[in-house]
């Protein structure tokens, strides 16, 4: 799914005021975080993850790595803060 950058700021303001719902470990992506991740964007359509990855390349692969098992949109990732968003049908 692409997004404007119109599109994408407009979530990223209504990101704001959200909080991580989702928790990365150092273990990395695992079934039960997918199945989380999944749950919390069928409940919420954007939701935001925290990444406890020290190395800046790693948090990004596994931001990625987590939308695309997801099949969601990568809408920003700022220090291990990552916002996620994927369209409700």
């Amino acid at each position: 799914m692409k997004l404007t950058t119109k599109e994408k700021q407009h979530l990223k303001g209504k990101a704001h005021a959200l909080k991580p719902i989702v928790f990365i470990g150092h273990q990395g992506i695992t079934e039960n975080i997918k199945t989380e991740v999944d749950r919390g964007l069928t409940d919420h359509e954007l939701i935001k993850i925290r990444i406890a990855e020290s190395d800046r390349d790693v948090r990004h692969a596994l931001f990625i790595e987590i939308c695309d098992a997801v099949f969601a949109c990568p809408i920003q990732l700022i220090g291990s803060i990552g916002i996620v968003y994927r369209k409700n049908e």
